[in-house]
């Protein structure tokens, strides 16, 4: 434990930064797996509206700083693809 008070300081910041970004990540992956389970059960409709979803937290992931843009992009062209397969 740290003696410092900006060290203190610190420590309370990162802890809450990092729940932030835990809980962005499991809506991250939550999105994703209900937009693979619409297009899995061949729902056009609702698949769309999820993918629109997924995009959107992708992109947040990636202003945030969690994800690499390069992989935020393979994420939306693996759903972009897998989307457009169904049809």
């Amino acid at each position: 434990m740290p003696n410092i008070k900006s060290a203190k300081k610190r420590v309370k910041v990162i802890s809450a930064k990092s729940l932030q970004n835990q809980m962005l990540k499991s809506q991250l992956r939550t999105a994703i797996k209900k937009c693979n389970a619409a297009i899995d059960a061949a729902d056009k409709a609702e698949a769309t509206e999820l993918y629109k979803v997924a995009v959107k937290k992708i992109d947040q992931a990636v202003s945030h700083g969690i994800l690499h843009k390069n992989n935020a992009a393979h994420k939306k062209s693996a759903l972009t693809v897998k989307l457009n397969k169904m049809a």
